[in-house]
Formats: C-alpha cells, structure tokens, sequence
C-alpha cells in the first residue's frame, strides 16, 4: 500500500500510478493529454479522428472534454509514470433515465513510446473499479475491428457482441471504410 501523500509510481518506478483527474488538474495537464491524443491519432489509432491532425486539433478535442469532466458527465482517468502523463481513458456514465446501470468506455490512449508495458490493462482495471465506484454493472466500448485493442479487450474478458461493417472512415485519410467491433462487460 501507497504511503500516505506518496504516489504508488515512487515506490516502484516502473509501475503506473492511476488515477482520477480533476477539471482543475485535467486543465492545467491538458497540453500532455493533447500529446497523447495526438500521438494515438498520428500513430494510426482510430479514435474518432483522421489525419490529417495536428496537436492543434488535439487541444480543441480536450477544450470541448473538459466541461463534461467539471460536470461530472466523464470521469477522466490517467496513468502517470515519475509525474507524467502516459495514458488516459473516460467514463462516461449512461444519462438515460433506463441505463443508470450502465456506463461507456472512451478514448483509451497510451503513448507510443510508454506500450507494452501494462499500461492499458491498468487503466482498464481502474476504468472497471471507476464504474462500480459509480453504481453501474454494464461496460460498453467500440474499437476498430482486427485492432489491438480488440485483442486486449477479448482477453479482458469483454464480449464482442456485433461488428459493424464500413462503420467508419479510416484513420489514414483514404475513403476506407473500417469495420468496427463492439463489446460489453458486465461487473460483478
């Protein structure tokens, strides 16, 4: 266990701390969670954008975000190794009056330079923690099919419940269209 005001990233260097941002500290991090999402983006992920994007592109995603975590409507989560930011992902709990149990996935991003080294599966676990912290026992998320995220979410124990053919355009700025995979989870 963490000692108190100690990151648990000081006690082993090599382990990502994760945690919850606040509005105040997302906006005051939000140039490095650009990087991120600039990076993913640059990197081929298909996370809703398509290059061409610029880190000036990233920047408006995050100022467009940030009002929804100041209200409570995502919670952001990041992993940090020796104070910066390499990871992050949402949860963005369900609004409809009939899926308060539910919760969604988004925007699970990791430094190309900071993979394979656990980091999404611990934001993962975290996202997980996050929603039975909240009430909500039903995980949903997309990701590109044949990805490899779809790999890490299949060994997560999610269930890929559909793919949805031509689903949406390619990252890489062709006229592609991609298939995209679907999956929940259901806490326990």
């Amino acid at each position: 266990m963490p000692l108190p005001g100690r990151h648990p990233e000081a006690l082993n260097p090599m382990r990502p701390a994760i945690r919850s941002l606040s509005a105040a500290e997302a906006e005051a991090r939000q140039e490095s969670l650009a990087e991120i999402l600039w990076d993913c983006v640059d990197g081929g992920a298909s996370v809703n954008f398509v290059k061409p994007f610029t880190l000036d592109d990233a920047r408006a995603f995050w100022r467009r975000t940030l009002p929804a975590v100041a209200e409570g409507r995502i919670v952001l989560l990041v992993a940090e190794l020796g104070g910066r930011i390499v990871g992050t992902v949402q949860l963005t709990p369900a609004g409809q009056p009939n899926q308060r149990h539910r919760a969604d996935v988004n925007k699970l991003l990791v430094l190309r330079s900071a993979r394979r080294q656990g980091i999404a599966r611990a934001l993962m676990h975290a996202v997980e923690v996050a929603a039975r912290a909240a009430g909500r026992r039903l995980i949903t998320l997309d990701t590109q099919h044949q990805s490899a995220a779809e790999a890490l979410y299949q060994d997560l124990g999610y269930t890929r419940f559909g793919i949805v053919p031509r689903f949406s355009l390619a990252n890489d700025g062709s006229d592609r269209l991609d298939p995209c995979a679907f999956f929940y989870k259901e806490l326990t």
